[in-house]
């Protein structure tokens, strides 16, 4: 079990919220952490084994400048705790950053798929495909959403991500199947979250998505859609 916490501000910096946001979901995963943000279209990781605080202190968390970002603490499931296996992961080009909670069940033959491609590797995750399947998805030339949902139709298995690019670095881009994932609204901008306390704080207006459903948030608000198809919707 492992712990997400995202937000999209309108002004100031996410990470030190992501922080606070990770301490509330500590109980959900504690060997290690990590949070990206995005600046000036970069994407920014900081993230290592050992318990928050202690790594927060020591890469300067709360200094992380960007008001978009994604942030995890986890519990091993695939790869021992240390700083390579710690979330966020990225693609090859470092443009894509993915937390995720969950277990990917085809991730083996996804990976020896994406290798054969000419992706590159470093960690011994599940979760390590996921940006690298968007990256591929992206070479075909269609925007960062349907990649996004394109990707999410070869997972098997459980998921909550939480995704942010430089190739649309105001929004993160959200999903769940059977892992929960809720979203939040406030005065502040839109986060999201693998549990209600982590975001009360902030917020208490919230939405959980359904298993099946994708989410766009950005600082103004979200867009929920279905994964299957991209469409709209509307339960609920």
């Amino acid at each position: 079990m492992c712990g997400i916490f995202g937000c999209a501000l309108k002004d100031g910096s996410a990470a030190p919220l992501i922080h606070m946001g990770l301490k509330r979901l500590e109980y959900r995963g504690y060997d290690s952490v990590g949070i990206a943000t995005i600046q000036e279209g970069v994407v920014r990781i900081r993230k290592d084994s050992g318990k928050i605080d202690d790594v927060a202190g020591r890469l300067g968390f709360d200094e992380m400048p960007g008001s978009v970002g994604v942030g995890h603490t986890r519990w091993a499931t695939h790869g021992a705790p240390m700083m390579v296996n710690a979330h966020p992961h990225i693609d090859c080009g470092g443009r894509i950053a993915v937390v995720h909670n969950g277990v990917i069940e085809n991730y083996l033959e996804l990976k020896e798929e994406l290798i054969n491609g000419g992706h590159n590797f470093v960690s011994r995750t599940d979760t390590e495909v996921i940006p690298h399947l968007i990256e591929e998805e992206l070479k075909g030339g269609i925007d960062f959403g349907k990649a996004f949902l394109g990707a999410l139709r070869r997972l098997r298995g459980s998921y909550a991500v939480a995704v942010v690019s430089s190739a649309d670095p105001e929004r993160i881009y959200c999903a769940r199947n059977e892992s929960p994932l809720v979203l939040g609204v406030s005065d502040q901008g839109v986060f999201c979250a693998s549990d209600v306390p982590a975001m009360l704080p902030y917020t208490n207006r919230v939405a959980w998505l359904r298993n099946g459903e994708a989410a766009v948030l950005s600082a103004d608000g979200f867009e929920v859609m279905r994964i299957e198809d991209g469409s709209p919707s509307t339960e609920g």
